[in-house]
């Protein structure tokens, strides 16, 4: 695959607990960071790759996504997974989006993070990298050092071939996850209930060798809580 996929899930249900109190009455995804609100900075991104497909799952407030999504990207094909009767975590927010998916590779971005490219778009990179007879689950990555307002002790260890494991408890990982990944369908199978982590799959994919890694080339930040919206946006002023 040489270019971004055709479709990309946004997941943008979640209440947006650690954004409290900012989310008490907006979701997460419309918070804004530098004037523009989370969810059209990852469509932003998706319309530079190309990419005009998108399914967006909704939950909390979820009124609220579906009235800007109207009126702010009219130029898009959005689709949304409808989770208002239950929260189903990410997990199980793929199994409920999966029809309307596709069945090839598809991207999958959380609505909390910032990113810059340096070069080629991520997105498009995360594309041309796919190989589908060794990956089902491609994650992009920055260092431990690079990952702006991170408040955890990285994620992954990766090896030379890109494969990923766990990071070892009581230890620092030297990557972090972006909350970008780019998933094939047929990973997203045999859920063990209605509300689940994506990291059921991760764990499948993690003892079949099949998840991989891409570091990142650009700046990312982590914008889930209030004070890195403050700090996010001092980082891109000053460059």
């Amino acid at each position: 695959m040489s270019d971004a996929p055709p479709t990309a899930m946004v997941m943008a249900a979640g209440k947006g607990t650690r954004m409290m109190p900012l989310t008490a009455n907006r979701p997460k995804p419309l918070i804004s960071v530098a004037g523009v609100t989370l969810i059209d900075h990852v469509l932003d991104h998706l319309r530079h790759a190309g990419i005009g497909r998108v399914v967006v799952n909704v939950h909390y407030l979820a009124n609220q996504i579906e009235a800007h999504l109207a009126a702010q990207a009219a130029d898009l094909d959005i689709l949304i997974s409808d989770e208002r009767a239950l929260l189903r975590d990410t997990g199980g927010g793929l199994i409920q989006a999966k029809p309307l998916l596709g069945n090839d590779p598809f991207l999958c971005i959380n609505a909390d993070n910032w990113w810059t490219d340096v070069g080629d778009n991520a997105l498009r990179r995360m594309g041309a990298t796919w190989d589908d007879a060794r990956m089902d689950v491609l994650m992009l990555l920055v260092p431990y050092a690079r990952a702006g307002n991170t408040q955890g002790r990285g994620d992954f260890e990766m090896d030379s071939d890109g494969h990923l494991t766990r990071r070892i408890a009581g230890t620092n990982a030297p990557y972090v996850w972006t909350g970008i990944q780019m998933l094939s369908p047929r990973l997203i199978v045999d859920p063990p209930g209605d509300v689940f982590s994506t990291n059921i799959f991760w764990d499948r994919a993690i003892a079949m060798g099949r998840c991989t890694g891409l570091v990142h080339d650009g700046d990312w930040f982590d914008v889930g809580y209030p004070a890195a919206i403050a700090a996010t946006e001092s980082a891109l002023v000053s460059g």
